[in-house]
């Protein structure tokens, strides 16, 4: 049975058979943020696809090669985004298979000027997981196409979580990497995450009818349209949160997320701030809500007059 809930737990560097020509296999880097660990997608019969490489672990590498079958060659490496628990194996994965890297492009490809300016001034937030040193072989584009031996693989860009973040389809499957997953709403953390961005995403994901969606971390999502009905509904109840909170009394990041994430470990309440500081800044955008200057996130946000 297809684990996709908080009973997902495969062992970890074991090639597991999903459907026909798609296997998952689970790298060793469990922790609150990536759930029991970074699912890395092989995909094809004798052409293989390795989709989202995962953290750079000698013994996830080794996990790869492995299930490698007779007859079988890694010939693609796709990369989904250029977070360092899905990028960082793909330079040794290439050099140990000969396979080209494909991705979006570098780490600070695609940003806002919001989020250019904001790394300008210091602030790195959420940032610190990203692979500066990320250079994908081919850059690929919204629409591209990408075949192998019995597989057509395309490229949707689907920014939101990362500024590069590719989600890859295959006839009615979609690989959606950490912009759609199952156990958890989406991290949107900037400067990485713009929340206009990943909104935009979601509807352009809802476009077609979806069987089901593989993605980073977690089980499969089994019911793609009623969770991207969830997660706009989920994003646009934060928002409405964020401004009956604001009406109280101008309010930081954190002090809103102590207020509003109520049921939120206190663990996790410094990724829940950067959440709220990502609807801070579209909200900001939108002139729902004012500071003093630019968005920061140690700045108080107020309603606009």
């Amino acid at each position: 049975m297809v684990q996709s809930g908080i009973d997902f737990n495969p062992p970890i560097g074991k090639p597991e058979l999903l459907e026909a020509s798609v296997r998952r296999i689970l790298a060793p880097n469990p922790s609150p943020m990536t759930f029991r660990g970074t699912n890395t997608y092989l995909v094809g019969t004798n052409d293989i696809a390795v989709l989202d490489p995962g953290p750079n672990d000698p013994e996830h590498l080794q996990a790869i090669l492995d299930a490698l079958e007779f007859g079988q060659r890694i010939t693609h490496i796709l990369v989904t985004h250029s977070h360092i628990d899905h990028s960082k194996l793909a330079t040794a994965l290439s050099q140990a298979s000969g396979a080209t890297i494909y991705g979006f492009g570098p780490s600070d490809i695609g940003q806002s000027d919001v989020m250019r300016e904001l790394i300008a001034s210091g602030y790195i937030g959420g940032g610190e997981g990203s692979d500066k040193d990320f250079r994908p072989d081919i850059c690929l584009e919204d629409g591209d196409q990408i075949e192998g031996d019995g597989w057509n693989i395309s490229v949707l860009h689907t920014p939101g979580h990362f500024a590069n973040h590719i989600t890859y389809t295959w006839r009615d499957i979609a690989f959606t990497g950490d912009h759609i997953m199952e156990w958890a709403s989406s991290m949107v953390s900037p400067p990485d995450g713009d929340l206009a961005d990943f909104m935009s995403s979601c509807r352009k994901l809802k476009d077609k009818d979806w069987r089901i969606f593989y993605p980073g971390h977690g089980g499969p999502v089994q019911r793609p349209r009623q969770r991207l009905e969830w997660l706009i509904s989920h994003r646009l109840g934060r928002e409405a949160d964020i401004l009956t909170a604001l009406k109280q009394r101008p309010m930081s990041p954190s002090e809103l997320a102590e207020q509003i994430y109520v049921e939120t470990h206190r663990a996790l309440l410094g990724a829940a701030a950067r959440n709220v500081f990502a609807h801070l800044i579209d909200l900001h955008t939108r002139q729902y809500i004012s500071c003093d200057g630019p968005p920061r996130f140690h700045k108080l946000f107020a309603t606009a007059q």
